[in-house]
C-alpha cells in the first residue's frame, strides 16, 4: 500500500506537470509538445496601407426585420456613392493622448487604429521602435482596429471620410479630452461620433448621434465592431483546461463569458447569444484586451465573423427607433482598450473582469489573486507578494498538510519493519500483503494518509499558478538584483538551480521506497520536471521555490516533534 500511495502522488504530480508544460508551450506560441492540435492560421502581414481594412461589414450582418420574420442578409452600402457626391475630405491620421493612452484615429471613418499604453512597456522581445506597449495598431505586423458606423440604408459607416475637431492632448487641469468626427450627409443621413477620453482611464466614452437631414423618415442601425488578424489560441478542454485565451469573447447578463475559438468560427461552429439587452463584445490575449460595450437596456445584436483569410471581427449591432426628418438619435458606448486589471475591468462593466481568463479555477483564482493584491499594498513589490502569499496558504492549510507528513512520518518509523518484512516474504506475495496490512493496523498507520492532503492541494497550486500567469501586475516586474521581469525566465537560471535543489531535498526527506524501480523514479521524476522550470517565469518559479522550503521546514519539524530523527535518503541505484 506504501508503495501505491507513492504512485498515486507521483502520478498526480506527473500529470499536472504535463499540462502546466503543454499550456506553457502553447502560451510562448509554439507547438503543444504532448497534446498538438491543428493550429488557427496565423495573422499575415498587411501589406497594402490604411485602406486594406475591409471595406465593409460582410454580407451575413443581420438586417432589421418584423417581429417573428427571420432576419434576412445586408450589406453594410459601399461607402463610395454618397461620399462621391459630398465635398473631398483629405485623409489624415489624427493622434490625442492623455497621461495613460495615445490614440490615433483615422479620418476615414473615425476609426481607432492604433492605441499605446503608455505606462505599460514594450515587450523584451518585441520591436524596439516604441518604448510604450501598442495594443491596437494598423500597420506591417497586421490589423488591430475598433470600427463603427451606421447600416440600414446608404448612411456613413467606417469608410466614409469625416472631419475631425477637438483638442490633441489633455490640458493641464482638465479630465476629459473630446475628440469629434462628422461625416458628410449620406443617404440623408449625418454621423457625428465623439470620443471622450478621460485622465487615468482606459475605458473611452464613445457618441453616436444619428441625424436625419433628409425628406423622410429613416431606421438606422449603429454597429460597433473589432477587427484582428488570429493567433494560435488555447484548444480544447482536455488538452488546456486553464490555457491562456485568445480571441473574440461575447459576454451576456444570461449566457455570461463566452469564448469564441478562431477555430471554431472558420468551421462555422462558433456558439454565443446573438441577441441581449445587456454585455459586451471584445477581443482577449494575454495581459491586455479591448472591448465595445453597451448600456443595460439596449437591445443589441452580438455577431462574430471571419471578414477574410486572416482578419476576423466581433462586435454588436444596435437598432434605433425610426429618426424623423430634422431629428436625431443617439447610442452611447464604452470602448475600453487596456491591460487586464481586475479592479479596472470591475469598475467599466459588470462581467469584464472575465477576460483575465483563469479558466475552470476561477472560483479558485479570484480570491487568491485579491490576497495577493492586498499584500502587494503593504509590501510594494511583487516578488516579496508572491512570497507573503505562499506563506499565507501555508498556513491555511497546516494542520492538514500536517496530517499529510505524519502520516509521512508514521511510515518512515516504520520502514524498516516494512523493510525486513518483504525481505523474508520475497517469494511469497500474497504473504507479503497480508503482513504489511498487519503492521499497518498495529502500528495505527493510513499508508493512504499522505495522499489526500496533497490531492486537495493541487487545485490551490493551479490556480494560483494560473493567477501570476494571467495577472498583467508581473509583466516587468521587478523582484531583486537580477530578477526585473518576473514574467519572463530567468535570464541566469539562478532560481531555476535553486528549485532544483530544494525539489531534491524535499525528496530525500520522504520514506525510501524498497523498491529499486521506485526508488530511482522517485529522484527521476521531480529532477525532470524541475528541468521545466528553467523556461518558467521568475514568478512562478519563486513561489515553487518558497512552497518548498516552507514543505522542508514543516516536514523537519513534524518529523522532530514525532521522534523519528529527520534525514536524507540519498539515492541507492545499485
Amino acid at each position: 500500500m506504501n508503495d501505491i500511495r507513492r504512485t498515486i502522488l507521483w502520478v498526480i504530480f506527473g500529470f499536472s506537470m504535463v499540462l502546466l508544460w503543454d499550456q506553457w508551450q502553447i502560451y510562448n506560441g509554439n507547438k503543444a509538445t504532448f497534446f498538438p492540435s491543428t493550429p488557427v492560421q496565423p495573422a499575415v502581414t498587411a501589406k497594402g496601407p490604411a485602406s486594406s481594412v475591409p471595406a465593409a461589414l460582410p454580407s451575413t450582418v443581420p438586417a432589421a426585420t418584423a417581429p417573428g420574420t427571420p432576419a434576412a442578409p445586408a450589406a453594410l452600402p459601399p461607402g463610395t456613392a454618397g461620399a462621391a457626391a459630398a465635398p473631398v475630405v483629405p485623409r489624415e491620421s489624427i493622434t490625442v493622448a492623455t497621461d495613460v493612452l495615445r490614440v490615433t484615429f483615422d479620418t476615414e471613418g473615425g476609426t481607432l487604429v492604433r492605441a499605446e499604453l503608455l505606462k505599460h512597456s514594450v515587450d523584451s522581445a518585441a520591436d524596439k521602435s516604441t518604448s510604450t506597449f501598442v495594443l491596437l495598431d494598423q500597420g506591417p505586423n497586421g490589423v488591430y482596429v475598433a470600427q463603427s458606423g451606421v447600416i440600414g440604408g446608404d448612411f456613413p459607416n467606417h469608410k466614409t471620410p469625416m472631419t475631425f475637431s477637438g483638442d490633441r492632448s489633455l490640458k493641464d487641469g482638465s479630465n476629459d479630452l473630446v475628440v469629434r468626427f462628422e461625416s458628410p450627409v449620406q443617404g440623408g443621413v449625418k454621423l457625428v461620433k465623439t470620443y471622450t477620453l478621460k485622465r487615468g482611464n482606459y475605458d473611452v466614452a464613445v457618441r453616436h448621434e444619428v441625424i436625419n437631414q433628409g425628406g423622410a423618415p429613416v431606421a438606422p442601425q449603429v454597429y460597433l465592431q473589432l477587427v484582428r488578424g488570429a493567433t494560435t489560441s488555447g484548444g480544447s478542454f482536455i488538452t488546456n483546461p486553464t490555457g491562456t485565451f485568445t480571441g473574440p469573447a461575447v459576454y451576456t447578463q444570461a449566457q455570461k463569458y463566452q469564448k469564441v475559438e478562431f477555430g471554431d468560427i472558420d468551421k462555422n461552429k462558433a456558439e454565443y447569444e446573438k441577441e441581449a439587452t445587456s454585455g459586451w463584445v471584445a477581443m482577449v490575449q494575454h495581459y491586455f484586451a479591448s472591448a465595445w460595450i453597451l448600456p443595460d437596456g439596449v437591445k443589441r445584436e452580438n455577431f462574430v465573423r471571419k471578414l477574410d483569410a486572416t482578419q476576423y471581427s466581433v462586435g454588436m449591432i444596435a437598432p434605433l427607433q425610426p429618426v424623423a426628418p430634422g431629428a436625431s438619435q443617439a447610442v452611447d458606448a464604452t470602448l475600453f482598450v487596456g491591460p487586464q486589471e481586475e479592479k479596472t475591468l470591475e469598475r467599466v462593466a459588470p462581467g469584464l473582469d472575465l477576460v483575465k481568463d483563469y479558466g475552470i479555477f476561477t472560483i479558485l483564482a479570484k480570491p487568491l489573486y485579491w490576497l495577493m493584491d492586498k499584500i502587494h499594498s503593504v509590501l510594494g513589490n511583487w516578488g516579496w507578494s508572491i512570497m507573503a502569499l505562499v506563506l499565507v496558504i501555508k498556513i491555511a492549510f497546516y494542520w492538514l498538510q500536517a496530517k499529510g507528513y505524519e502520516s509521512m512520518a508514521k511510515m518512515k518509523a516504520i520502514n524498516p519493519k516494512v523493510m525486513a518484512m518483504r525481505e523474508r516474504y520475497k517469494d511469497n506475495p500474497q504473504q507479503m500483503q497480508q503482513e504489511m496490512m498487519r503492521i499497518y493496523r498495529e502500528e495505527k498507520v493510513n499508508p493512504m494518509g499522505g495522499c489526500f492532503p496533497i490531492m486537495v492541494q493541487i487545485p490551490v497550486f493551479i490556480a494560483l499558478y494560473w493567477v501570476l500567469l494571467s495577472s498583467v501586475e508581473m509583466r516587468n516586474a521587478p523582484w531583486i538584483g537580477w530578477i526585473r521581469d518576473l514574467s519572463t525566465p530567468d535570464p541566469y537560471y539562478i532560481l531555476p538551480v535553486i528549485m532544483t535543489v530544494t525539489t531534491l531535498l524535499q525528496t530525500a526527506l520522504n520514506p525510501q521506497p524498497p523498491d529499486p524501480m521506485q526508488a530511482k523514479m522517485m529522484w527521476f521524476m521531480p529532477l525532470a520536471f524541475s528541468i521545466m522550470f528553467f523556461f518558467f517565469p521568475a514568478g512562478l518559479v519563486l513561489y515553487w521555490i518558497t512552497n518548498n522550503v516552507l514543505s522542508i521546514a514543516q516536514q523537519w519539524l513534524i518529523n522532530t516533534r514525532m521522534g523519528v530523527p529527520p534525514q536524507f535518503n540519498l539515492p541507492k541505484f545499485n
